[in-house]
């Protein structure tokens, strides 16, 4: 297509007739990969007689087209662009930028950044010498080679230093040329708004270059004095008065302002990485001892003059404040700058610092504009980043931290004096903003003050006198502000629990306040009070009303706190939740649902949404745990749940997923059955761990656990859908992927077991596909904990059935190999002379199990020399066996002696609150299983640890119930029952030490059976 010709379509495309806005962007769709297309666009965006609507058109279709198309995104896919066309738009698209207007530089400038992204420089050689000759030239060609090297300089700015060799040419060629152009423009009388945009450039230029590691051209003292020079100079100077727009959002982000904060970042950056001399390598000494003593000091110097402003009401922006504050606090440590600070400290402390932390008319509009902005503004992580506030107050932490010797005792001093008075002011004169940031100042510190006498004594009454009374303030921002202060001092001793009282129902009735920040903040001191109350007698009265005033809120607010305050509730309650927890889940989904979509509605939002949503999810799952031992409340619950469970379990899902995963667990451990409405998630685990969430593999494994053990005869019975075989082609791909490391795909043996073991005699045919695999990844395996889990899936499979599994093995020509390596295994010890492999009580009572069952074979499946080495392996594994047993009970007691030093006299008091013991237990129950996927994991690659993965020894399955001393004795009796010859043979072979052994064990079989039998009567007399 001609060039007028795409001008019509482009033109359509802005029709206001949907049909014909329709069918010019399907044109534009079928065009894009032709020859040629990217040159006529880029033709039609700088034809200066074309329609300026058109023009944008085609720079943003160019642009798209470019981020899109430039190179492929997947391994093999084929190009988009021909090299033809890419060498043409490489070969003008420089040229043009200098000559399209701003609105259409911004686009071809976002193209030129992906392409010196993937070409630069090997495709796109030329580049660097079309800078170094623009650099030279005059006003728009200069703007353009500054814009290019900030893109060039962008790329390498994260990279190590070994991978910015081509940067550092970059640097040699063009940094001559851009230091003189600096020093050009900072010399220019009456500078215009555009020099502030060519310096701007120059500084991000620079920002870039230094940011991981200064390029070695700039470490040379001239170079980097003449560049320190300029930038100490743009940091004195005062920005221009004449031009600044009076909208305060336009006037923080105005061009010179701007310079001032990139020229503040850039010297904070500096003194971060070269202000401490200790910290410095050897290399970097030299140059940090020059830092320190030419420019540090001068900074300080600069940014205390520019924080004067602020004093005398004149005007900075709070970024630029922000970052003079950080630089001022971490000076603090220094002891060379903070000789320099010391005779303005008090100035800046009291003058300066103090009156960021106060409550200011910025807050007083959005407090009365915008309540839930203001909320969220004073719980948001960004926000405090940028924050005069936030830096104010670690301004004051870090100097009684580090500086605490007379300057605690001087803060707190006038802190005082401002409680004293704002008491003694009539009502009409009070100091209420003043109050305000003293209060903070005292709840920031609070972590100090707990620790520090005479503060610490004192601090009860100073909540009584200075904190409580605010609670009925007619000032909103200090109701909200004394409900978090006295969050952060409910953990403290009270001498009277009256004030501890008051305090707590001050926090509850400010859940009630007619000011959305006084509830929101009461909120979340009341999970303070929570955790800190210990009688929860407190508490149970009003348990409706506050989650009453909970799902109030929860509708007014989305803020994932409010969800973890009724997460301690829950957590502190227990059982005690039950008749409340259908309609806390009810209002819990109902919530989750509410934050979701507002978070979807609006993308370019913050994540508080989606905070919240996990939130939700956090507090539900709670929930379920305190009532894991009232299965009927599951089968209410569910049908609420499923839904989100739905969803969630699809990509849809991906930053909640385990969460969903918990819930999953949760309800297909506790549920009396596992219904056909849980059973339909199944799939959606299954397709989501062979599409894309391999990650949550390990997060998978309980719920999967669960399906197969509690729900095993529709495991084994459905085929629509076909679970076993869905199960079987998920593991077969993950264990066969070349790519995926041991550690990812540990859970896949596991489930294997799960099979094995929760199956028996009923999936023979998947048997030798299983072993295949396992087999397969073993012979790849690397790391000794992920080959004991490959071993294990054999010796679950020879539990499973002995017979089949020795075939198979002999069948596929590996059964010799199989058990050399696993009998090598076994005699690995470390230099403690402890077992290398299967340290755990799991997997040792695992091989011992397999290996027991060969020995019911008959001599034709296992010669005696075979028998023998097993025979032997297996009595070696049990007594290691029943010595780990031993340890582990000594701990248990070891444990149990030291919990009665903690006994008071109120024991029998906390017996009676936590409720009959099989509730416990039931509980115990999940804790258990928790533990066992904890267990699952490895936690350390390092073979010199001696972590015993004891936790795997609460898995639940039907071996837990197999003895391995029983069964080994009954087997080896059932063996001399049927062929007395052989196993008088074995016996032969056996020295006295074996012997002794073998007797040992036989004994503890004994023992084992007698215990076994009185847990029975036990358990009989309970029931």
């Amino acid at each position: 297509m001609d060039l007028a010709g795409l001008s019509v379509v482009l033109r359509s495309a802005l029709s206001h007739n949907p049909e014909e806005r329709k069918d010019a962007e399907q044109s534009l769709n079928q065009l894009q990969y032709m020859p040629q297309h990217l040159i006529r666009l880029l033709q039609i965006i700088i034809d200066g007689s074309c329609d300026m609507a058109v023009r944008q058109v085609a720079s943003i279709h160019f642009k798209n087209f470019v981020a899109k198309n430039w190179s492929p995104h997947e391994p093999g896919e084929a190009q988009k662009i021909s090299e033809n066309d890419k060498q043409m738009v490489r070969d003008n698209i420089l040229g043009f930028v200098v000559q399209v207007p701003p609105l259409l530089r911004a686009q071809l400038g976002e193209c030129i950044k992906t392409i010196v992204q993937d070409d630069y420089p090997e495709q796109w050689p030329g580049l660097l010498h079309w800078v170094k000759c623009n650099l030279q030239l005059q006003d728009q060609q200069v703007f353009a080679a500054l814009y290019v090297l900030r893109v060039l300089s962008r790329k390498y700015e994260y990279k190590s230093d070994e991978d910015r060799t081509p940067f550092h040419l970059i640097v040699k060629e063009t940094f001559p040329l851009l230091l003189d152009i600096f020093n050009k423009l900072l010399q220019i009388t009456n500078p215009s708004i555009e020099v502030a945009e060519f310096i701007k450039l120059v500084c991000k230029i620079f920002w870039s270059s230094i940011y991981l590691e200064i390029p070695r051209l700039l470490l040379a003292p001239n170079v980097f004095s003449a560049w320190m020079a300029l930038f100490l100079n743009l940091l004195e100077r005062p920005v221009p008065l004449e031009g600044q727009p009076t909208d305060p959002d336009l006037r923080k982000a105005w061009g010179w302002w701007k310079v001032k904060k990139w020229t503040i970042h850039i010297l904070n950056r500096l003194y971060t990485r070269f202000g401490d001399l200790k910290l410095q390598k050897p290399e970097n000494k030299a140059f940090a001892q020059m830092f320190h003593d030419s420019c540090a000091g001068k900074i300080l110097q600069c940014d205390l003059q520019l924080l004067n402003v602020v004093r005398t009401g004149g005007y900075l922006p709070d970024r630029v404040i922000n970052l003079i504050v950080q630089f001022v606090t971490s000076s603090i440590s220094k002891n060379s700058m903070y000789q320099l600070l010391q005779p303005q400290l008090d100035i800046v402390l009291f003058e300066i610092i103090f009156p960021l932390m106060c409550f200011n008319d910025n807050d007083q509009n959005l407090w009365a504009e915008d309540p839930h902005e203001y909320v969220r503004k004073g719980y948001d992580i960004l926000e405090d980043l940028y924050s005069p506030r936030t830096a104010a107050i670690d301004f004051v932490s870090e100097l009684v931290r580090k500086r605490g010797k007379g300057n605690l005792q001087k803060f707190i001093h006038f802190i005082v004096e401002i409680f004293k008075r704002y008491d003694e002011s009539p009502i009409e004169h009070k100091p209420y903003r003043q109050k305000d940031g003293a209060l903070l100042a005292i709840g920031s510190l609070c972590d100090k003050l707990k620790q520090t006498e005479p503060y610490k004594s004192e601090l009860e009454c100073m909540l009584v006198q200075h904190v409580l009374p605010e609670f009925a303030s007619p000032i909103g921002h200090l109701r909200a502000k004394a409900a978090w202060v006295a969050g952060q001092y409910a953990n403290i001793i009270f001498s009277d629990q009256n004030n501890f009282r008051r305090a707590f129902h001050s926090v509850v009735s400010g859940m009630r306040d007619p000011e959305l920040p006084v509830r929101v903040n009461s909120v979340f001191a009341l999970r303070s009070f929570i955790e800190a109350c210990k009688d929860l007698d407190e508490i149970r009265p009003i348990l409706p009303q506050l989650l009453d005033e909970f799902f109030k809120l929860m509708n007014e607010v989305e803020n994932e706190d409010i969800a973890f305050t009724l997460e301690t509730i829950v957590g502190k309650f227990g059982e005690e939740m039950a008749p409340y927890a259908f309609g806390l889940c009810q209002n819990l989904s109902a919530a989750f649902w509410k934050c979701l979509n507002t978070s979807e509605e609006d993308d370019e939002a913050d994540d508080t949404g989606a905070l919240a949503a996990v939130g939700c999810l956090r507090a539900i799952g709670a929930i379920l745990e305190s009532v894991s031992s009232l299965p009927h409340l599951f089968v209410q619950i569910e049908p609420i749940l499923l839904p989100i469970m739905r969803r969630m379990l699809t990509t849809d899902g991906q930053d909640v997923f385990e969460e969903v995963l918990e819930i999953v667990s949760y309800i297909t451990i506790f549920s009396p059955t596992i219904s056909l409405d849980m059973w339909s998630l199944w799939p959606l685990i299954v397709e989501a761990l062979g599409d894309w969430a391999i990650d949550f593999f390990e997060s998978m494994l309980v719920p999967l656990d669960n399906y197969i053990s509690r729900g095993n005869q529709h495991f084994l019975s459905c085929k629509d859908p076909d679970y076993q075989q869905s199960l079987w082609k998920v593991l077969s791909n993950v264990m066969s992927d070349r790519i995926m490391d041991d550690s990812d795909i540990e859970p896949a043996p596991k489930l294997i077991e799960v099979v094995f073991q929760n199956c028996k005699g009923q999936v023979d045919h998947w048997v030798e596909p299983y072993l295949k695999i396992t087999i397969d990844r073993l012979s790849r395996a690397q790391k000794p904990h992920f080959k004991c889990l490959m071993i294990q899936v054999i010796a679950d499979a020879l539990y499973y059935n002995s017979s089949l599994t020795l075939g198979i093995l002999h069948k596929l020509g590996v059964a010799s190999d199989i058990f050399s390596v696993w009998f090598q295994m076994l005699q690995e010890v470390k230099k403690s002379g402890v077992r290398a492999n299967f340290k755990g009580m799991h997997n040792k009572k695992i091989c011992c199990l397999g290996l027991t069952s060969l020995l019911g074979l008959p001599a034709n499946q296992l010669a005696a020399e075979a028998l023998e080495r097993v025979f032997r392996a297996i009595v070696e594994l049990l007594i290691s066996y029943k010595d780990q047993l031993a340890e582990a009970e000594k701990e248990d007691d070891t444990y149990d002696n030291m919990d009665g030093f903690d006994a008071d006299d109120d024991d029998e008091e906390e017996e009676s609150e936590m409720g009959d013991d099989t509730e416990y237990c039931s509980e115990e129950k999940f804790k258990k299983l928790v533990a066992e996927a904890k267990g699952f994991q490895s936690t350390d690659e390092d073979d010199e640890t001696d972590d015993d993965y004891s936790d795997n020894d609460d898995t639940q399955s039907p071996i837990d119930e197999v003895d391995p001393f029983i069964f080994f004795v009954e087997t080896v009796q059932a063996m001399q029952a049927s062929d007395t010859g052989r196993f008088q043979n074995l016996m032969l072979t056996l020295d006295s030490h074996y012997q002794s052994l073998v007797t040992s064990i036989a004994q503890h079989a004994e023992l084992r059976k007698a215990e076994i039998e009185k847990e029975k009567l036990n358990e009989a007399t309970i029931e």
